[in-house]
């Protein structure tokens, strides 16, 4: 088990890199959605140049960065199996199923655009960008506290952050109106 810590490492540092990709994604999203309101010359320019940054950022960060996580998290989970008996991991378990399943509705987006259908608004966009970061919060705090009782409080913190984000987007919007 010397290599533990190294295989932790590599998890921790692929989720990071997967969390970049789903942080950036969706404003490169923004951006596309708005670039399509422009003049034709500026749309075609810029529609162009998002839809190169997104399929790079897709392809080369954010799919292999989730791909190696499950992988490095799986092998700890092989490594201490002991961990699939706390209540903590299977929450853990449950949000990351969550991550996974807002990545592929995320991917189903990224190909729309890429096909230059729009069926969302930007404004659309700025809440599901906010749908990583509910879910990285969970998981962190999770992993830290790995307490039942501290659960019920970080869902309720969970609610209230999901609350706060969302003023935020309505202040954004009205600022920008």
């Amino acid at each position: 088990m010397d290599y533990y810590n190294y295989i932790k490492s590599l998890h921790l540092i692929f989720v990071i890199t997967w969390f970049a990709g789903l942080f950036y994604v969706p404003r490169i999203f923004i951006y596309h959605i708005e670039a399509t309101k422009k003049t034709a010359t500026e749309k075609e320019i810029l529609t162009a140049q998002l839809k190169l940054m997104a399929k790079r950022l897709w392809y080369i960060i954010t799919w292999p960065s989730a791909i190696l996580s499950i992988i490095f998290g799986s092998w700890l989970l092989v490594l201490a199996p002991y961990w699939l008996e706390q209540p903590w991991m299977h929450a853990k378990l449950g949000f990351v199923f969550l991550l996974v399943v807002y990545q592929i509705k995320t991917h189903f987006i990224f190909k729309e655009l890429q096909a230059d259908k729009i069926r969302y608004s930007s404004n659309f966009m700025r809440v599901w960008n906010e749908g990583a970061t509910l879910i990285l919060f969970a998981v962190v705090f999770l992993v830290l506290l790995k307490s039942t009782l501290n659960m019920a409080y970080g869902l309720l913190g969970l609610f209230g952050l999901a609350a706060l984000l969302m003023l935020g987007i309505k202040l954004y919007k009205r600022i920008r109106s």
